[in-house]
């Protein structure tokens, strides 16, 4: 997954026009750390459908302020700089809650017309 450091950097890989998942963690989060050994199948899993992106939530708090992270991880879909849906809860994801929520977003962006 693509780690980025920058708010310029996530704009311009939000700005996409295949499906963006942006995936907000931290470094002292559990269950972030309990969906890194299954991430990387995801990505492969979905490679040329959706690509993966991974912000630090402390590393960039205004972002995070603007886009509403409160919790982590937080997962949020976006297509040519516009969010189209997120997957955010107290409890810890699964694999399985994961690929649900990517399925949907692509499904989400299928649905909208290209501009």
């Amino acid at each position: 997954m693509e780690k980025l450091l920058t708010e310029e950097a996530f704009r311009e890989a939000v700005a996409r026009e295949e499906v963006t998942i942006a995936v907000f963690k931290t470094t002292w989060c559990p269950d972030c750390h309990f969906i890194d050994p299954f991430m990387p199948d995801l990505e492969k899993h979905y490679a040329g459908k959706a690509s993966f992106i991974e912000l630090d939530r402390d590393d960039l708090p205004e972002l995070c302020s603007e886009l509403n992270i409160l919790g982590i991880p937080s997962f949020i879909a976006f297509r040519q700089g516009v969010e189209l849906i997120r997957f955010v809860s107290k409890l810890r994801k699964s694999r399985e809650e994961i690929e649900q929520f990517v399925d949907r977003a692509i499904a989400v962006a299928g649905a909208l017309p290209n501009p």
